[in-house]
């Protein structure tokens, strides 16, 4: 908190400056870095297309960002949807600065180097190979922490690119290297920003991962193309004595909404819990979003329960216009909670489920108001095969429900 008070105060020293005549970015590339813990630097790469455009990107992963503001020698970078944003002055062509996420207080120091479109530096010729499925677990044997993941690589000389999937969805598009032995991967979206450091053998591995310069947790992981993790439709479900949804929270307009009203009577109804914080949840969002528009005359309605960690209500309804807006969604997003993301409060607003898990679920809801399913997390585009066979069960699923009758 200390350190956001004191750049806020910077920044507003900025702003009672003798106005000057304002700095803008170059056009070309910029290799930008995080500083996280233990000396480590989280790189990624953006790309100036006009002083009002640029694009950051993360192996296939290309996010464009068209809010961008100068003030004198400053510049701040407002991220697509998200919160997050980056403050920083001009040094020469470079930037200096940090990433800041006013909501959790957090503060990462930032720094960009024009002209330069090396993600990571590396020292030595590869000596090991990481592509194929690995077997992996975070936080082993650190009661509470620990949790199973599935490792998918594919590396062509040096470049190293993949994802970690986990029962709560994916870690993003991650782009890196293999430096000797050493792997070193890496993705910054605008809301998440991890590293990820191993010593790798031929069939197992050691590191670190980092998010942000808050976390850090262990992991180790060894090759098995076999490895599946657990079906992402048994993790959550329905207490005994349940076999329906029951919520009332407000709409953007102060409206109560719940599965009763009237819009969704012998409608299909899928009830998308998310937050508009979790990448994971953008990318199910932008999916659904396409879907609902295609299938809302067959019968289908979706409703989002977002939870919020903004610190007001208004601040929160805020978020939820910002991601409407931008993704033109025409499904209702309701306020379930704010002030927390934390899962074990987000139960309690639903306490017919057996816990929320995951940011996203989906609770799939068929015509008579039963629950026919509820889905786990999500595998986005950055998990490639998953992501396709994920869209094959959803659409296959769902257009049975549209078909049956009432």
């Amino acid at each position: 908190m200390k350190k956001l008070m004191v750049l806020l105060l910077v920044v507003s020293l900025w702003n009672c400056e003798e106005q000057k005549t304002p700095r803008y970015l170059e056009t070309g590339t910029y290799r930008a870095v995080l500083d996280v813990q233990d000396g480590e630097e989280l790189p990624f790469i953006f790309e100036v297309e006009s002083k009002d455009k640029l694009k950051i990107f993360n192996a296939e992963e290309i996010i464009e960002v068209d809010e961008i503001e100068y003030r004198n020698d400053s510049i701040f970078i407002k991220a697509p949807v998200f919160e997050g944003y980056i403050a920083a002055t001009f040094e020469n062509k470079n930037l200096k600065g940090s990433f800041i996420k006013e909501s959790l207080d957090r503060v990462v120091p930032f720094s960009a180097e024009y002209d330069n479109d090396n993600r990571f530096e590396t020292t030595q010729e590869p000596s090991q190979d990481v592509t194929g499925t690995w077997e992996t677990v975070f936080s082993k044997d650190i009661e509470g922490d620990e949790y199973i993941a599935k490792g998918i690589f594919k590396q062509e000389e040096g470049k190293v690119t993949g994802t970690f999937r986990t029962t709560t969805g994916d870690y993003r598009f991650l782009e890196g290297v293999m430096d000797g032995n050493t792997m070193k991967l890496s993705t910054f979206d605008c809301a998440h920003a991890f590293l990820f450091t191993a010593k790798v053998s031929d069939s197992t591995m050691e590191g670190t991962f980092y998010s942000g310069n808050h976390w850090k947790e262990p992991f180790v992981a060894k090759r098995n193309a076999d490895f599946e993790l657990p079906s992402a439709n048994d993790l959550t479900f329905l207490k005994d004595g349940y076999d329906s949804l029951d919520f009332s929270f407000p709409d953007e307009d102060g409206n109560m909404v719940s599965l009763s009203d009237e819009r969704f009577n012998n409608k299909v109804v899928i009830v998308q819990i998310m937050g508009t914080w979790c990448p994971n949840c953008l990318d199910e969002s932008k999916y659904y979003t396409k879907y609902y528009q295609a299938n809302a005359e067959r019968g289908l309605e979706i409703v989002a329960l977002a939870f919020e960690y903004a610190k007001t209500e208004d601040q929160a309804f805020e978020s939820i216009k910002r991601l409407r807006d931008k993704l033109d969604i025409a499904y209702p997003i309701l306020l379930a909670q704010y002030g927390t993301s934390d899962k074990a409060k987000a139960q309690e607003k639903l306490p017919m489920l057996n816990h929320v898990l995951s940011y996203p679920t989906s609770i799939f809801i068929d015509k008579t108001g039963k629950v026919r399913k509820i889905h786990t997390g999500f595998n986005g585009p950055a998990t490639g095969e998953k992501y396709e066979e994920f869209k094959t069960e959803f659409k296959s699923f769902v257009g049975g429900l549209l078909v049956e009758k009432d």
